[in-house]
């Protein structure tokens, strides 16, 4: 089979795998063990990985919280700041095409009260700047805005967002998820307060990730949300994955390490494959074809449903409908929806991401695998 869903998740890394082992039978002591070297030696493999971190993000290590993943991180965003800043208002603005662990947890706080702005975006799947100014109100607490978007690799205009953010006085938080690892990333130059991520996105393990938390101008304050033992700063109680960070920072090194020619060699295979799909007749991209990730495609086949496509290919292509996360539901993508595309475009649209361990080989397979069942499918 030929796996072309490295949005939904990447395997390990070999070099990540090595780095984890020792930490699950030699240097298993727990990081918070204060009063002995088994305790001392998993506390650097993690303040390590907090380093390596860091320097993907241009952060200091002291801002960075270790979560389960991006979903606990945008829950611990979004509550912590409505629950911290709730005496200055409880406004937020986020947007319509936001991951679900975004839009869920904002409505969950819209049940307690908060006021919530959801952006619409263009066709391109853009916000609009001018839009986002006229949202802001005096009891704005918090811009929630992702990196890039996981269905259609679309990337907002993060720096220009952190700049209105600050000028008006409103925190600024992104979801990194599909970003990280990625792209090169400046949490300063782009003035963003809070940003989530998750490894398995760039070749960690899962069930791990992090929160980047400012530490000042402006020093950001949330409210914990699991209480208990006053682990990370505070912010995340529990014992710490040591494995899973050991290896979230391994990830890091190695992104830095490979990240311009890995992008280049993705887009030129997803270039390729793109072009190629495109000349089947009534194929479109979804989704802004300059502001976007390199690996990611997300295509709309003219009379074809994506659900017979999958049903055609399941056993030879691994691709996605939408998101990873919402699959199962077999919802039309809130995303498509929100640009506004149409009912069949959106049906009939189908996510290729690719990755690492992606070959040119594989990708013509791929294009003479989804040609064909396209065509036949249209002659029916």
């Amino acid at each position: 089979m030929i796996y072309l869903d490295y949005n939904a998740t990447t395997p390990c890394d070999p070099a990540v795998v090595e780095a984890m082992l020792p930490y699950f039978s030699v240097k298993f002591g727990n990081a918070a063990s204060k009063t002995h070297p088994y305790g001392w030696i998993a506390d650097e493999g993690v303040e390590q990985a907090r380093k390596q971190l860091a320097v993907l993000l241009k952060a200091e290590p002291q801002e960075i919280v270790f979560t389960s993943g991006a979903t606990e991180g945008c829950n611990l965003a979004l509550k912590g700041v409505y629950e911290m800043y709730a005496a200055k208002g409880k406004h937020i603005i986020t947007v319509a095409t936001e991951h679900k662990a975004v839009l869920d947890t904002c409505r969950q706080l819209e049940r307690k009260g908060a006021e919530i702005t959801r952006l619409e975006v263009n066709e391109d799947g853009l916000i609009d700047l001018d839009q986002l100014v006229t949202a802001i109100r005096p009891d704005t607490i918090l811009i929630a805005v992702m990196y890039a978007n996981n269905e259609t690799g679309v990337i907002q205009p993060i720096a220009a967002i952190g700049r209105l953010a600050r000028e008006h006085g409103v925190l600024f938080f992104t979801d990194a998820t599909q970003a990280a690892g990625k792209l090169p990333m400046d949490v300063h130059h782009d003035q963003v307060d809070i940003l989530a991520l998750s490894a398995h996105k760039f070749y960690g393990p899962k069930g791990v990730g992090a929160l980047y938390i400012r530490r000042r101008d402006p020093r950001v304050r949330l409210m914990a949300q699991i209480d208990g033992g006053g682990h990370e700063r505070g912010f995340r109680s529990g014992t710490l994955n040591v494995p899973g960070i050991v290896g979230l920072g391994k990830a890091a090194v190695l992104a830095m390490d490979n990240m311009t020619g890995e992008q280049e060699r993705l887009r030129r295979m997803r270039d390729h494959l793109e072009r190629s799909l495109l000349g089947l007749e009534g194929t479109v991209v979804n989704g802004n074809k300059e502001q976007r990730m390199a690996h990611v495609t997300n295509l709309s086949f003219a009379h074809v449903k994506a659900e017979r496509l999958i049903a055609a290919l399941n056993s030879q292509i691994a691709f996605s409908v939408g998101s990873a996360c919402t699959s199962a539901s077999k919802e039309p993508s809130h995303v498509l929806a929100a640009m506004a595309l149409g009912d069949g475009r959106i049906k009939g649209s189908i996510r290729l991401s690719l990755g690492r361990f992606t070959t040119e080989a594989e990708i013509e397979h791929a294009i003479g695998l989804i040609g064909e069942t396209v065509r036949s499918a249209q002659m029916v």
